[in-house]
């Protein structure tokens, strides 16, 4: 306690300099908790987005993930009914779970008839009212309002696009897509009709002419491979198309009703899914929900040929942004760091300077070295606890004005602009190891001055006096 005192007098012997040294440790700390809030506030943004989409862990067949893609129906869940029931039902993991719902995704060919296009598509069918469930999610309390999807009530043969593939099939006035070329919005006002082998395949009773613009919706034709390989068409009604956020997936994204999708790849077979995506309450419960998922498949479920996967898995890009956001903050905290290490020794170095003749009194009336080197580094705890705490208040007032300013951004992978937010309170791990990290800085940085002041020989320092 002795020691103590002594430092925190010491500190205030020469207010200035101390307030200097202190202003460079709490604005080092707060860059590093604002940053760190605003990473943290974009690391739990794309978590809502990939759990929002995928849930938190998937069901697939164990080879889907690395071949299954291209033949989805190869490597299909069949009786994925029974999967999703037995997972509903479990007593262990039924407490957890928000949403259980099954997921078709298949490659095919989409055509417009009436303008002579086509195009590679991916087709995602879905239970529509699963998937606004699962976009109700909001573990992290966002304050964005839940947008339902298109599908929500319509007829099962309809469909939305992405803008790119409205563009491609030349559906842009029909759909209200901006940004198309005059010539490529152009439609034929009279229609040719389907060939007798395409409407055969699409299950129509007659030849069908497609929809010309301003009359309804318009009609598009899906060509994908069956169960066995076979070319198989359906004919669904576009209702709108909308931007994705990214354009690959926007070129090439067609959202239909997950019967109507198994209509079109298993025809009147035994239906199946690419996945049964699973969403948790909390994200902190994946680990257990998991394990019990691997215990269901080693038991009730042995005979399936299953794996399981989690949303890292899944969306690889979330564990790259992770990684890239951890090395910038990495980076900016060893800058900090290095600023702070200099500007306390420095100061330790003045005032060993200052204080020499001081330091050869107390050893000449008996304090020993070790009592001189722990002062010191007292000194330079003293000041890393305190700015430590100063910068910890000061970055929760900059961080909650911030977030009640409403400035907002448009982030990669985003159709609409979102707030601005920097999450610093609360985040109690960040908080205590940045405090943490720079107490130890301020100690290590007075240790090499205390052992100089430590070092001086008594006679010599009396002569300063």
């Amino acid at each position: 306690m002795n020691t103590l005192s002594l430092a925190s007098r010491n500190l205030l012997r020469n207010r200035r300099r101390s307030a200097m040294t202190l202003t460079a440790m709490v604005l080092g700390l707060v860059t590093v908790l604002l940053f760190g809030g605003y990473i943290r506030d974009i690391d739990y943004g794309l978590q809502t987005d990939f759990v929002q989409l995928t849930g938190h862990l998937q069901l697939q067949h164990k080879d889907y993930f690395q071949f299954g893609s291209g033949n989805p129906a190869a490597y299909g869940v069949a009786h994925y009914e029974r999967i999703v029931d037995t997972v509903k039902k479990d007593p262990v993991i039924a407490p957890m779970l928000a949403v259980v719902t099954p997921i078709l995704q298949i490659g095919g060919i989409a055509g417009n008839f009436a303008a002579g296009v086509s195009r590679p598509v991916y087709v995602t069918g879905t239970v529509v009212e699963d998937q606004n469930r699962m976009r109700e999610w909001n573990d992290y309390r966002f304050p964005t309002l839940t947008r339902r999807l298109s599908l929500s009530g319509t007829a099962p043969d309809s469909a939305v696009i992405g803008t790119g593939v409205a563009r491609v099939l030349q559906l842009c006035t029909a759909l209200n897509v901006p940004d198309c070329a005059t010539e490529a919005a152009k439609v034929e006002a009279s229609a040719p009709e389907l060939s007798d082998d395409i409407s055969a395949l699409a299950g129509l009773d007659k030849p069908a002419k497609a929809a010309p613009v301003g009359s309804g919706h318009p009609r598009i034709e899906l060509l994908a491979a069956n169960a066995r390989g076979a070319p198989n068409v359906a004919a669904v009604n576009v209702l709108s198309a909308e931007f994705q956020g990214i354009k690959e997936l926007d070129d090439v994204y067609i959202g239909l009703h997950l019967s109507q999708a198994q209509k079109l790849v298993y025809g009147s077979a035994p239906p199946q899914v690419t996945a049964i995506a699973i969403q948790l309450h909390r994200t902190a419960q994946l680990p257990e929900a998991r394990k019990r998922l691997d215990e269901l498949l080693a038991s009730t479920l042995k005979g399936e040929p299953l794996a399981v996967l989690d949303y890292e898995t899944l969306n690889p890009y979330y564990g790259q942004a992770r990684s890239m956001f951890a090395a910038i903050f990495g980076f900016i905290a060893v800058l900090i760091g290095a600023i702070v290490l200099f500007t306390v020794t420095n100061t330790m170095g003045m005032a060993v300077v200052e204080r020499t003749a001081e330091i050869g009194t107390l050893r000449a009336i008996g304090q020993r070295r070790g009592d001189i080197r722990r002062m010191f580094v007292t000194e330079g705890l003293v000041l890393g606890c305190v700015g430590a705490t100063l910068g910890i208040l000061a970055a929760l007032v900059l961080a909650a004005t911030i977030n009640e300013v409403g400035l907002t951004w448009l982030p990669p992978g985003r159709i609409e602009p979102i707030p601005l937010a920097v999450r610093v309170a609360g985040e109690h791990g960040m908080l205590i190891a940045s405090a943490a990290v720079l107490v130890v800085v301020a100690a290590v940085s007075a240790v090499v001055p205390a052992a100089r002041a430590a070092r001086m020989n008594i006679v010599e320092a009396l002569r300063h006096a």
